[in-house]
């Protein structure tokens, strides 16, 4: 079974990726350049797939409460920094997200759905902060569409496979956190 969503995983990603050429979301602001940028950041996809697999950790109302957060969230990121509004630390922020969405799930926390929603949500502020900053004068709403239904994708997908991973046990998991701290460091030292 994890052998079959692992290989169809890869054909959809292969299928994918000449598509989505990352495009500047600067000078096209389109959904594809939203739907683009988050699948072509390393930093985007450890945290979004690692907000997935927590909420799989998690269970119950969490896997879907836990990645709407934090979609909903980054929405009134970009929203912000569309109007102007400033945050600060923004990409430390970012980086600090992964390193401790990788944390989280390395060491199974088991927040109450509330909190960790929360949790999630003041990281996906930051990020969707971030998009927002990158878009300059371009299409904000196609963009900003593009960029969410992407990362939710992201988030499906690090649900699955947080469930995927279950039936080996809880330990393969928590190593795919410590992966994604390791890249979060890789990332912030690279």
């Amino acid at each position: 079974m994890f052998k079959r969503i692992s290989l169809t995983a890869a054909m959809f990603a292969a299928a994918a990726a000449p598509a989505f050429a990352h495009l500047d979301p600067a000078a096209h602001g389109s959904l594809m350049a939203g739907i683009s940028h988050p699948l072509f950041g390393a930093d985007h996809i450890l945290a979004m797939v690692a907000v997935g697999v927590w909420a799989s950790q998690i269970g119950g109302r969490a896997l879907w409460a836990v990645p709407a957060a934090f979609v909903t969230m980054m929405a009134v990121g970009f929203g912000l920094a569309v109007a102007g509004v400033s945050l600060p630390f923004v990409e430390p922020a970012i980086l600090a997200s992964v390193i401790g969405l990788g944390l989280l799930v390395a060491a199974a926390v088991r927040l109450p759905v509330a909190a960790s929603a929360a949790v999630v949500g003041l990281f996906a502020l930051f990020h969707g902060h971030a998009h927002g900053g990158e878009l300059g004068a371009a299409g904000a709403l196609q963009f900003g569409l593009g960029f969410l239904v992407a990362t939710a994708a992201l988030h499906a997908a690090g649900v699955a496979l947080g469930l995927g991973v279950t039936r080996f046990g809880p330990v393969v998991a928590r190593i795919l956190g410590l992966a994604t701290v390791v890249g979060g460091a890789a990332i912030a030292f690279g």
